[in-house]
């Protein structure tokens, strides 16, 4: 019997239809992504679910005593603490506890045995855990939730949530307000969540590592399909393919027939015909071909060209009003480098990243920069700096005075802003759009070096997907602080640690890291003995000696990445008529010559990290 079923469903907002029909079933355990365009309807299908939304047509039906549960829309608040506010989820316990408290003693005996079926004597430490893997030390939850800012008070409301244990999860972006490291944690946990559970995310790595099934909300409609997100692109992918193949097939018999009618319909002795041929072009499918929306494509300015390193840290203290956040850092950046930064929350990637963007002067040590260096700064918080009444043209014009309006359009057009969307007023901009219009003021300048910020908060999958194609093709240096592991893995080509008071570059990959943090937090057996210090040095030389083999596999992946689009761009203009036509004859010997020379550096890649691979499968 299903858990939540969904027949019917229709729902208008604003005299826009966003459920048409739709069609769901969510049975007992299964975890499913939902997943749709920005706009397509997806958390208002999650609050109709719950009751805050009334449909216009068909029906919600939840089974009979499920346990429903979601993330409160309002970040708690007050003076109870992080694991009091936390275990408040559960008021069943809490009842029976202020019930047992004063019951008589012919009472006592069924509330104890209900206290031991919910395991109520456990519930602190459950809940102390799920705290800890999002981001709470034991100090942290013991202190009020009104101590905290925002977005971490709404990762309490996250830990309520999953600490209720309900039959069904209704989770709306639940990464939005984490670290990596809590999303990681996030995936393990809902990985093992035995109920049920309806999640809305952009997350690709959340939803191929954690759901069942993908349903995709389009048009009014769901489609389930089962697997996660990178099988559900496989299928639609087919599923598309086959849609065109049919629609063309179609049209070639609608031709073809039409083409005998209309030779044929003034004849008499044809006539007969004519109108069987017609009956029989009523009688073809309609087909429609796959209507896919307008790609979403980013595109930055490339920079001019600077020796490296453009940008090197000297024994660096970095902090505010004199307190070191940051000791001792020696790091240093090249030239196209891609950079991800790990660590916790709190423990200073922010305050690197605004160091190295010359938004802060170090404490002690050295940064040493050339003169002519320029960064581009994107961070989440600057959309609160965002004038409300102006427009994204005006925003852009204000940073470029001296710019043309050609121009300004130009540049916002890079990140999807047509025309339409350059003169609306931030006010009415989507938090997608507000993204993308940060992004535009930050490359503005065609900056040699990039840092980013958490920039997909706001981002739906494809326009991620458009930001790492973008970034393949920038011809500067990165720096990235992201939840997003899917990012990570597809941009990032090294990384550095910010913890314990510094910044240091780590040897590993993100499966290493995730590896690191699962071996932090399992807990130590009582009887026990700590590690011998010999096996943790066997340990960190076995990950070194694999070190060099992963970071090269690494590169030789990303340089395939940069011919394939290097191949692409001039495979598109050597197609083209009106590249000869143009009459530029050593143009196209050159871009002849540039194609045999990528195809060779493609080979010497492609044997590079097949070598780095066989070593690495028998190390």
């Amino acid at each position: 019997m299903s858990l939540l079923t969904i027949t019917g469903a229709a729902l208008r907002l604003g005299g826009r239809a966003l459920l048409d029909g739709a069609d769901l079933s969510v049975d007992p355990g299964r975890r499913i992504g939902l997943v749709g365009r920005n706009g397509a309807g997806k958390s208002s299908l999650l609050r109709a679910i719950q009751g805050q939304l009334a449909l216009d047509g068909g029906t919600i039906r939840l089974a009979a005593r499920a346990r429903l549960a979601s993330v409160a829309q309002e970040a708690p608040s007050g003076p109870a603490s992080l694991l009091d506010t936390v275990l408040a989820a559960d008021p069943e316990r809490l009842r029976l506890l202020a019930e047992a408290a004063a019951a008589p003693p012919e009472r006592l005996a069924e509330l104890h045995e209900r206290l031991r079926v919910i395991e109520a004597d456990s519930a602190p430490a459950r809940a102390g855990a799920i705290l800890a893997g999002l981001g709470f030390d034991a100090a942290a939850q013991a202190r009020p939730v009104g101590d905290f800012s925002g977005g971490w008070r709404m990762r309490v409301a996250l830990a309520a949530a999953l600490f209720a244990a309900p039959d069904l999860l209704l989770l709306d972006e639940p990464t939005n307000h984490l670290d990596l490291e809590a999303t990681l944690w996030l995936e393990t946990w809902l990985a093992r969540f035995p109920g049920a559970a309806l999640i809305v995310s952009h997350d690709r790595f959340l939803l191929d590592r954690a759901v069942h099934a993908i349903a995709h909300l389009d048009r009014g409609k769901i489609a389930l399909t089962p697997g996660g997100f990178d099988e559900f692109v496989r299928i639609r992918t087919e599923r598309a393919a086959q849609q065109a193949r049919a629609a063309e097939r179609v049209a070639a018999e609608r031709a073809h027939i039409q083409s005998f009618i209309d030779r044929f319909r003034a004849k008499a002795t044809k006539a007969r015909q004519a109108q069987s041929r017609l009956k029989a072009l009523a009688r073809l499918p309609a087909i429609e071909t796959v209507i896919e929306d307008a790609p979403t494509r980013f595109a930055f300015p490339d920079p001019p060209r600077l020796a490296p390193p453009i940008l090197a840290l000297d024994r660096v203290a970095a902090g505010y009003d004199g307190v070191p956040v940051l000791r001792n850092v020696s790091l240093s950046l090249d030239t196209e480098d891609r950079i991800a930064l790990l660590g916790a929350n709190g423990n200073g990637k922010s305050t690197l990243a605004r160091l190295l963007a010359g938004r802060m002067d170090p404490l002690a040590g050295e940064v040493r920069r050339p003169p002519r260096l320029s960064v581009g700064y994107f961070a989440q918080h600057q959309e609160e700096e965002l004038i409300a009444a102006a427009s994204a043209l005006d925003h852009l014009a204000a940073a470029q005075p001296r710019a043309t309006e050609t121009a300004l359009r130009a540049q916002l057009a890079r990140f999807g802003l047509d025309a339409d969307r350059a003169g609306t007023p931030v006010a009415s901009l989507s938090g997608g759009e507000k993204a993308r219009l940060l992004l535009a003021l930050a490359t503005r300048e065609a900056p040699h070096l990039l840092i980013l910020d958490e920039p997909t908060n706001h981002l739906d999958i494809d326009a991620r997907e458009a930001l790492v194609k973008a970034l393949a093709d920038y011809q500067g240096a990165v720096i990235l602080i992201t939840h997003d592991p899917h990012l990570v893995e597809l941009v990032a080509e090294r990384l550095w640690l910010v913890e314990g008071g510094t910044a240091r570059p780590f040897d590993g990959d993100l499966d290493d890291y995730r590896a690191l943090l699962a071996e932090r937090a399992r807990p130590a057996a009582p009887t026990a003995a700590p590690p011998r210090r010999e096996e943790r040095r066997e340990r960190a030389e076995a990950r070194a000696a694999v070190a060099p083999l992963r970071r090269q596999a690494r590169e030789a992946e990303a340089a395939l990445a940069r011919i394939a689009t290097e191949r692409a761009r001039l495979e598109a203009r050597l197609a083209d008529p009106g590249f000869y036509a143009a009459g530029g004859g050593a143009e196209v010997v050159a871009a002849q010559t540039r194609l045999a020379e990528l195809a060779r550096a493609a080979e010497a890649a492609e044997a590079t990290w097949l070598e780095a691979s066989l070593a690495l499968e028998g190390a």
